[in-house]
């Protein structure tokens, strides 16, 4: 903070090199005395507010020279009046502040933003990040209901003033917009903007105007994007076996002799050999099923394979073309393609 400000022994008050992530920041040295005939230099893009006693009494907005021991400032002779009794220097807070646009401070949510998605119907929690662009607007306003008296306010602090005002709003209209899982990213910047839009009282009542605020990206928690996979395998199984003409019901039995015949643990030689036998049967009733459908599905199905062959339900061709689509989908694994292909060969 020393190195902020010029030598107080030159009675000049500046704040020189201030850092770029300071936004306010108290002149302190040699017991924050004014000594007579100094002079205040305020820079480019800065501001200075003189508190005495916990209370605002004047401020400098505009850029340049003021000599400190003259009367041409209003509110400078009420401090030296009401600062009388210092017989050789004046005690007063000063305070540089940034009147520059602030812009591309990052932001993010520290946590999920929850509401229940419209398609899925069930709770989905939502974590959102981007930037955002401010400037301080009235500056006695943000140092009283912002800064608080601090002596040292960074531009991060600011951060958490902004998230804790605009995340409900953000919510809320989440809620009431209806958008699903995969429609969020389509609509960030109507997001971005409701949310702005929302606070803009809010933080021109603090003293600062949120100029810009941006939703880069968006992240669901691992439990929404684990139940949004689950559905999506679901829903590819579902598209294959209809392609396949096989039903879920089907599908569900397969599966359970499946695991009924790979589960080593789970009963004696003659039940895993049963459930082997059941799972064979099972994929032929299937296929036999499929061969039994009505002309214009197998027609629609299998354009390219002459009538004839589609009038027999025990074809061993038309087996193998359905034993073939079956392990492609996913429906058996090559042990059991390979064992059921052997089968239907050794009919020829």
């Amino acid at each position: 903070m020393s190195n902020s400000f010029s030598n107080q022994l030159r009675s000049v008050i500046e704040w020189s090199n201030p850092k770029p992530d300071t936004l306010f920041e108290k002149w302190t040295q040699d017991g924050d005395e004014i000594k007579n005939a100094s002079k205040l230099i305020v820079g480019p893009g800065q501001g200075c507010l003189f508190v005495y006693e916990g209370k605002v009494e004047g401020y400098f907005e505009e850029e340049g020279l003021y000599d400190l021991k003259t009367g041409n400032i209003p509110f400078w002779t009420t401090i030296k009046n009401i600062m009388y009794k210092f017989e050789s220097a004046h005690k007063v807070g000063i305070y540089f502040y940034r009147k520059a646009e602030m812009q591309n401070i990052r932001w993010g949510t520290p946590s999920p933003i929850t509401y229940k998605d419209p398609v899925y119907n069930f709770p989905v929690g939502l974590g959102a990040f981007g930037n955002f662009s401010f400037k301080i607007t009235k500056a006695v306003d943000f140092f009283t209901n912002v800064i608080a008296g601090d002596d040292y306010y960074p531009v991060r602090a600011i951060q958490k003033v902004i998230l804790s005002r605009i995340t409900q709003p953000i919510s809320d209209f989440l809620a009431k917009a209806s958008f699903s899982y995969i429609d969020i990213d389509k609509h960030r910047n109507e997001i971005a903007e409701f949310s702005r839009t929302s606070c803009e009282s809010i933080f021109n009542d603090l003293g600062f105007q949120l100029l810009d605020f941006r939703i880069e990206g968006t992240n669901f928690d691992e439990e929404t994007k684990t139940r949004i996979g689950r559905i999506a395998d679901m829903s590819a199984e579902a598209q294959a076996m209809r392609e396949l003409g096989v039903s879920y019901q089907d599908y569900q039995q397969l599966e359970a002799l499946k695991n009924m015949a790979k589960n080593e643990g789970g009963g004696n030689l003659g039940m895993q050999m049963g459930a082997g036998l059941g799972m064979g049967q099972m994929m032929g009733n299937m296929m036999n099923s499929q061969n039994q459908q009505p002309p214009q599905q197998q027609q629609y199905q299998q354009p390219n394979n002459p009538p004839a062959s589609t009038s027999d339900p025990n074809d061993p061709m038309q087996k193998l073309e359905k034993l073939k689509k079956m392990f492609e989908a996913g429906l058996i694994d090559e042990q059991e393609y390979k064992q059921k292909k052997q089968e239907i060969l050794s009919q020829f």
